[in-house]
């Protein structure tokens, strides 16, 4: 992914910090049914990193859970992390100090950062959660390398991405209007499941469902992934404003799915959970070489 396109996702994102609460039933609803997910795992985390946190919303799902463990928050957008800071317990002055060093209460700490480019130290943390946040990054793969490299060994990774059939009618309704592309490309599960096992992770478990939004005209829809930062194109995108004509062919285009008297939005839902392997490396790039010693009976040194 080329820097201007980065950047593009970075602004398109700081601009709905103010708007993408009251726009994200979907991404709030995810972060629910993935909370759902950690049922019935033995894990324990003393911190955990939530990659893509946006606004904050899974802050109060993973310290309900896990009460005595730290968070920290990472996000590409400053202007996310000053809406979720505000709202999750670092005011400033002697009060915020307070709360910050409370007894039985871990802080909650902010990282502006690229999900890409993890700038946290190696065997760091024992969890990290991502919901809706993979769908953005350029190599798959690389990132979950990051991931596998913060965590420590036995450590569990559990995500939302979405798949393939994510927006699947407006990527109907655009398709063959001009020569670029209006809706992200988003990758199958499978592949997903083959990156985690390609960056080292262990017994990666995915599952899918399929969900569907309803609106009342195809502006409803744009205007929500406006609000929500998600309208970039990372492929193919077009340089400026869709014209009159081609804006006239889409919508109509849309209509033909038109069921009930709503317009349907459908997502595909990708969960996934896979657990952090033993290492090789150190954090310099050194190779680890594990060496099993047999014991000698009779022989004494």
């Amino acid at each position: 992914m080329d820097d201007r396109l980065k950047h593009a996702i970075r602004r398109a994102f700081e601009r709905a910090a103010l708007t993408y609460d009251a726009a994200a039933f979907l991404q709030q609803e995810v972060a629910r049914r993935l909370d759902d997910h950690l049922d019935g795992v033995k894990v324990d985390p003393a911190m955990i990193l939530d990659a893509g946190c946006g606004t904050g919303f899974a802050f109060d799902l993973l310290k309900a859970r896990y009460p005595k463990a730290g968070v920290i928050g990472l996000d590409i957008a400053q202007a996310m992390l000053r809406v979720a800071s505000d709202r999750h317990g670092r005011p400033g002055g002697w009060r915020g100090l307070l709360n910050r060093f409370a007894l039985g209460t871990a802080p909650l700490l902010p990282v502006c950062a690229d999900l890409e480019h993890l700038p946290l130290k190696g065997n760091s943390v024992e969890m990290v959660w991502s919901s809706l946040a993979l769908q953005w990054v350029d190599d798959l793969e690389a990132t979950f390398r990051g991931v596998q490299r913060v965590l420590k060994p036995g450590g569990l990774f559990l995500f939302a991405s979405f798949g393939p059939d994510t927006l699947k009618e407006l990527r109907a309704a655009t398709s063959g209007i001009d020569e670029h592309h209006h809706v992200n490309q988003f990758i199958d599960m499978h592949d997903v499941g083959d990156a985690l096992v390609h960056a080292g992770f262990s017994n990666p478990v995915m599952e899918m469902e399929h969900v569907t939004l309803t609106y009342t005209d195809l502006s409803g829809l744009l205007r929500e992934l406006k609000d929500i930062g998600a309208h970039t194109v990372k492929q193919g995108a077009r340089g400026g404003l869709m014209g009159k004509t081609a804006w006239r062919h889409m919508r109509d285009n849309y209509e033909r799915f038109r069921r009930d008297g709503r317009l349907p939005a459908t997502y595909e839902v990708v969960y996934g959970h896979a657990w952090a392997g033993a290492k090789d490396r150190l954090e310099d790039g050194r190779q680890i070489i594990r060496m099993k010693m047999a014991s000698r009976g009779g022989t004494r040194w």
